[in-house]
This record gives structure tokens, sequence and C-alpha cells, in this order.
């Protein structure tokens, strides 16, 4: 075949009419040079959104889903046959099609995972596992990957021998594969490159799912561990070194155990490619949108190149793949990448709010058994709610998609201490905002209408397969996980007139944890005490104020059992350093407590109790600050204006803002002259109505016709969830406020919201009334 290409600088030489030196040794060797391009595709963190299928809302999306992905894959061939594509994890877990092939029908023996089928179908070359392959445990793990016919790579998972020899370990996947890749160079000749890939996962997984991994393996350093098998397979014969880090991007210095440490990956010889994830961020930047990982400190988006390495992260759900193009040269019969570049292709326009590809009927026929059963499956109902469940503004206030959440853990947690030596200690329970909009976008939000609640509902309200746990704290502890929480809030200047943004992004909402069962104010002009990963920043501040229980104010040596679940009580050393507060580790999944929870009761009411709020800011005017939430939340604005929407965002979401409260000083009432009997003691005879007696003060009675909630006011006028009253119970009427939907005050503090289809509201006869109260 001719050498065209090889040939070039020689044929420029003879067209100048120059003289050619004779060809030495070096000369020789620049002119014989095979140049191959290469490919390489990722995609990351899909969770199981294997098809354009939104299964929370029961509709097909064009925003993400690998079957769209499929299509860029394709193309990406067609423009490159020398081409690699691999699977970067977090694969299997997700969404309720992941919770059907774990749970409801769960995988048997010889069955291949809808997952697996694709990653055949799509001919991948390999794959890694994420955090959350973990979350089903390692018996469904292994189960998934045993029909793989690709190698699956992680090189920093370990079998646990016990013996406490780090010496000799066994890995418990295989660590890394040298893959024999025939390629094509420029001038058609073939190649076998020999491409090293190999995988890491954060060590984190021992903390995120103890409960599945301790005893069973260890996780090690991911740096420490890529210094330890690159050489290695440098040594075996890889031309290419590709690195499959299910780890994220941070330059803050490179530290023990750290999660996100792909940026370091980048500085170890011999690495030719890392593919990243995690964190559902996107790397390079797309065109015309703010990059995620600014440029500096050896990051470059234009190139998509952190210190000269090529680099992807594309996003999450299938909603964009990672490509790397690598010029690669034999130079002193070596291969050698002379130049890279990486970049992102999108399956959808957010800005246009356009579909730039097609979904994959290949993909789609593949796993059409296991799709429509998930539909079916999600559409079960389980009970009903009298009262729309959505986060919109779960940010800013109290929220009905985690008073639901808390409200059932509470119930189940109660319910398990029930005879023993925790019983009389007071339940809160904590519960996060996990749809929230942030990484996952505009439309990444809960909005169930009031009426039916189906698998899906729930699935949307608690996205994870996590189990319950409860805590017994103090009420010291009590406030420093709170201030940890109140780390979602940027820090406002009670003096600026400019609008300020109130919400800090770099906290994930899912760390937001609103604990119910006492009530409490954040003042956000204090700053944060706590950063995202826990680290004290500011020793004195202290954003949570009168944090409360019952009324009384909480000290530090009160204790309490608060449910959570199995994640948090197991990263949160603040709270539970080394499980040291763990009291109940149960089996079941708080997704499952929610199901039985309405089932149980039927029909729920998940109005927020407005237990938290942001203390009032010292000030002249009123303090306006912005925060975004989806388009949609529209419907939902308050009527007494608080919230007002201002415009639409490029980003798809929208921009609203409200007035932080004002502090007032108040002056304190002059006491009560005590009011003159009307009626001389003893003269007010016993009033019967219906065979009960008629009490002083009452006005009415009510029924309970179906379950509803009893609330207990507080004294700065806030309700607190009690317990749900079931069919037939009876109480007294002693009062009506309007606030809060409608209240009757049933005496004691106590009131049950007026809901006509949930209970009968009676009132005596005037007669009997004036009877009763002596008029």
């Amino acid at each position: 075949m001719q050498k065209r290409k090889k040939y070039a600088a020689a044929s420029v030489v003879l067209a100048l009419g120059l003289l050619a030196p004779a060809v030495s040794p070096t000369a020789a060797g620049a002119e014989d040079r095979d140049v191959v391009k290469l490919r390489i595709l990722e995609t990351t963190d899909v969770h199981m959104n294997l098809v354009n299928y939104d299964y929370f809302k029961d509709s097909p999306t064009n925003e993400f889903g690998l079957s769209k992905t499929a299509r860029l894959i394709e193309q990406a061939r067609a423009e490159q046959p020398n081409t690699l594509l691999f699977d970067n994890g977090d694969l299997i877990q997700g969404t309720p099609l992941g919770d059907y092939v774990a749970k409801v029908k769960p995988l048997q023996d010889g069955e291949v995972h809808p997952a697996v089928k694709l990653l055949h179908l799509l001919k991948y070359d390999a794959a890694t596992v994420g955090n959350h392959e973990f979350n089903y445990g390692l018996d469904f793990l292994n189960e998934v990957y045993d029909d793989a016919k690709l190698p699956i790579v992680n090189a920093n998972v370990y079998r646990d021998d016990h013996d406490q020899n780090p010496d000799n370990d066994v890995n418990y996947f295989t660590p890394y594969q040298i893959l024999e890749k025939e390629v094509v160079d420029e001038d058609g000749e073939k190649h076998t490159l020999k491409i090293g890939v190999i995988g890491f996962v954060p060590p984190q997984i021992m903390d995120w799912d103890k409960a599945n991994l301790q005893g069973k393996v260890i996780a090690k350093d991911i740096v420490q561990s890529a210094q330890k098998y690159i050489p290695k397979m440098k040594a075996e014969g890889a031309d290419l070194i590709v690195v499959l880090s299910h780890s994220g991007i941070e330059t803050g210095g490179n530290s023990p155990n750290m999660e996100n440490a792909s940026y370091y990956l980048t500085q170890i010889p011999g690495v030719d490619a890392v593919l990243t994830g995690h964190q559902h961020k996107k790397f390079p930047a797309l065109p015309g949108t703010t990059p995620d990982f600014p440029d500096g400190n050896g990051i470059n988006n234009e190139t998509g190149t952190i210190n000269g390495v090529p680099v992807t992260m594309p996003g999450s759900w299938g909603d964009t793949l990672g490509v790397i193009d690598l010029t690669v040269e034999q130079v002193d019969g070596k291969w050698k990448v002379t130049q890279a570049k990486a970049q992102l292709r999108p399956v959808y326009d957010k800005a246009t709010k356009t579909p730039l590809v097609d979904s994959d009927p290949a993909v789609e026929q593949a796993i059409q058994a296991e799709h429509e059963a998930t539909i079916q499956y999600v559409r079960s109902p389980v009970g009903k709610t009298t009262s729309p469940i959505n986060s919109y503004f779960a940010l800013i206030k109290d929220d009905p998609s985690v008073q639901i959440v808390t409200n059932a853990q509470k119930w189940y947690v109660e319910k398990m201490l029930k005879g023993t030596k925790y019983e009389g200690l007071p339940v809160l329970s904590a519960g996060a905002p996990f749809k929230a909009g942030g990484r996952g976008g505009a439309s990444y939000y809960t909005d169930i209408p009031a009426g039916e609640i189906a698998i899906k509902n729930v699935a949307d309200l608690y996205l994870y397969p996590n189990t319950v746990y409860a805590l017994k704290i103090t009420g010291a502890e009590l406030k420093e996980w709170l201030e940890w929480s109140a780390g979602q809030f940027n820090q406002i200047d009670p003096n600026k007139t400019d609008v300020q943004p109130l919400i800090n992004n770099d906290f994930p909402t899912y760390n937001f944890d609103i604990i119910d069962g006492v009530t409490y104010e954040i003042d956000v002009t204090e700053p944060a005490k706590y950063d995202k990963n826990q680290n004290v920043i500011n020793p004195n501040a202290s954003r949570i104020k009168n944090l409360k229980f019952e009324g009384k104010p909480v000290t530090p040596n009160m204790e309490f059992i608060v449910a959570t679940n199995n994640y948090r009580a197991t990263t949160n050393r603040i709270i539970n350093p080394g499980g040291k507060n763990t009291i109940l580790a149960a089996p079941d999944e708080n997704r499952q407590v929610i199901i039985d929870y309405i089932r149980e009761n039927g029909t729920i009411n998940p109005s927020a109790d407005g237990n938290w709020r942001f203390a009032p800011v010292k000030g002249k005017a009123p303090v306006t600050v912005t925060f975004e939430s989806s388009p949609e939340a529209q419907k939902y604005l308050p009527q007494d204006g608080s919230i007002r929407y201002v415009t639409a965002l490029p980003s798809g979401f929208a921009q609203y803002e409200f007035a932080l409260p004002l502090w007032k000083e108040e002056k304190p009432n002059p006491p009560k002259q005590p009011e003159k009997p009307t009626t001389p003691p003893g003269q007010v005879k016993k009033v019967y109505w219906d065979g009960v007696e008629l009490k002083k003060g009452q006005i009415g009675r009510l029924t309970v016709q179906k379950p509803i909630n009893l609330w207990k006011r507080t004294k700065d006028g806030r309700l607190v969830f009690v317990r749900i009253l079931q069919p037939g119970e009876v109480y007294r009427v002693y009062g009506y406020d309007a606030r809060f939907g409608g209240q009757y005050a049933v005496g004691g503090g106590y009131y049950v919201t007026d809901i006509d289809t949930h209970i009968r509201y009676e009132t005596p006869s005037k007669e009997k009334l004036k009877q009763a109260n002596g008029w």
C-alpha cells in the first residue's frame, strides 16, 4: 500500500526544489510514524434511566435516557471507526425500574439484568461500578454482573479477610483489563493497540452502604490504588491507559480516602484519559453554559483537559455523551498520545427545549418487558392525600414533600421502640428535600396532586433504597445537626438593599435536613458553622435560634430519638461518629415505610406544620432574597403574596423572591384585670347534649369519619404533628382558627383541620349553649 501521509514531508521538500539531505535515523523515524485517530466514549450515572421515560411522572421525556444516548453513540462511531465505549458506574439503581428488578420481581440466576442487556446491545468495551451499585447488596450486584460479557473493573475494593494485613488483600473485582483493540491508521494499515482500563469508586461506600458491606469488603484510597496498579499495567504492555473514575473533581488538595479524586488521577504518569462522574456535573462545559469546573489550576474547558490529560464528566441519566479524541503516534516502537481533545454531546438543548436525537427503538425493544412491568408497578395505588404534595418551595419554607416522610418515619420508629427502654423518649424525625431542582434541573421536583397516591409518587418522594435508622442524641447534638443543615443558605447582609441570592448551590439539597418534632428558626444573617463536608468553618457561628420542644427551649442535656436513614446515620460524624448513637438499624426501607403508613391510614393530610422558619432580620427595611425553582411553582404561590415570581431563566428555572421577616420590638401587654363572674359559683348546672355533658366554653363537637392528623399548637403559634385520629373518635370543640386551612380547637392546645370529608362537625342548640356557659 502506498504510504502517502508518511512521506508527506519528503514530498514537500522535493516539490520546493530543495536538496534533500541524506536520511538520518532520526529523520527516518519521524517519517515512518504510524498515526492513529482513536475515540473514547463515556456514559456515567445513568441510574437505570435506560429509556427516555420518567417513571415518576409516568410519561416519556426528551431530556434524558440511554435510549437517546444510544443515537449519539451511533453517530460518534460513524464518524470514527476506531472507537471504544465505557460506562463509568451508577448504572443499576435510581428509578423504579431498578427497584422492580431488585426488589419487586428479583433477578433470578440466569436472567440478564436489563442494564446488562444494553451493555451488550450497544457493544460496551468495559464498565466499572459506582457507589450506588452497592445499594442492593453484594449478592444482587454479583447476580447482575455474572452475566456480563464485558470486563467489570475496579481496583480499590477488596475482600475483607479480617487479618489486618493490607499486603495480602485480594481484589473483589478484576482491578484492570488490557484490551486488544484493532485499529486502522491514517494510511489504512491495521494495528493492535493494547488499551489498559482500570476503575475506581469512592471509599465512602463503606459508610454509605455499611449494612451491606461491613465485614465483607474494604475500600482503599483511589490515588494510592492507581499509583500501585498503573505501573503494573504499563509493565504488562499497555500502550494507553484509560481510567474509569466514578469519582468527582475537586482541587483543594489530595487527602487520604478523598471522595472526589479524579483531578489527582490526571497527575499520575502513564494515564492517558480519565472518565469521571459521581457528581452529576459536566466537564468540559457545553458551549454557552457556565462551567461547573472553571478554568485554572490545570483545568481547560476549551480542550477538555486537566493537567494536559483529556477528561470527561457527561452529566447523568444518559443526558450527555462524553467524547475524547486522541491522536496516537508510534514513536520508537511505542504508542504515544500527541494530541487530545474532549467534548460533551447532549441529547437535548435546554436553551431551545429541543430534542437533538430520537430514542433508539432497538434499545426500547430490548427491555420492553421490564419497562412495561415497571409502569404497571408504579401505577399501583396505595392511598389518598387530601392536599397536594410538592417540593417547589422546599428550600425556603416547611414543605409537604418532607412532612409526609418525617410523619411516616416517626410512626414507624415509635412502633419499633414500644416495650424497649427508649419508649418514653420523645421521637423526632429528620427528612430532606431529595427533589429540589439543583443539579437535577428545572423539572427535578416532586408534584403530586391531591387525590390518589401510587407507588410512583412514593418513589418520587423518596428516591433511594435507604433503610430506617434511629439515633439517640442530646439537645446539644440536635443543635449541631441543624447547624450543619443550615449550610444550605448563603449568608445574607441585612444592610444591603440589593436583592441577594439565598441558596448555597454547593450544598446538596439531600443534606438539608428538616427535623420535625421541634420548632426552630434559621438566622441567615449569621455565617454557616459547617461546610457541606461537615468541617467547622466558623466555630462561633450560631444560625439556629429559638430551638424548642413542646414550646420550651431545648437544653444541651435533653435526650431525643431521631428517626432517619442509614445514609445519614452512617455519614454524619457530627452527631453519630462511629455509629455511637445508633439504637435502631431496621431492615425496612424508608420508602416501604411511607407506603405502609399511607396504606394503614388510607387517607393522609401531609400539610406542612411550619415547624421551622427564617429568623426575623434586624434592619430598617425588608431584606429581599431570591431563589430558583421550576416555572411550575407559580401555581402554588401563596395567596398572601409572600413569594413572588420574577422571571424565566435560560437554564429552564425561574427566579422567585421574597422578603425575610423583619424583627420587631414587642412591648409587653399590661396584665389583664380578672373578669367578674357573670354567674355566681354553684349556680350553673350540668347541661347534657345527646347524653354527654356540655362543658363550659364548648361550642360544638366533631366526629372523625376518616383518619386525620391531630396537631398541637405551640406557644409561638405553630402546629406540631401529634398522631393520627381514627374513625369514630369524638372530641369537644372550643373554638375555630381560620389559619392553616381552618382548625377546630379541641382543648389543651390541640387542633384538628377542617376537612369536611374527614370529620363531621355539629353544634348544640343556642339554648343549651346559653345554659352551659351561664349566659
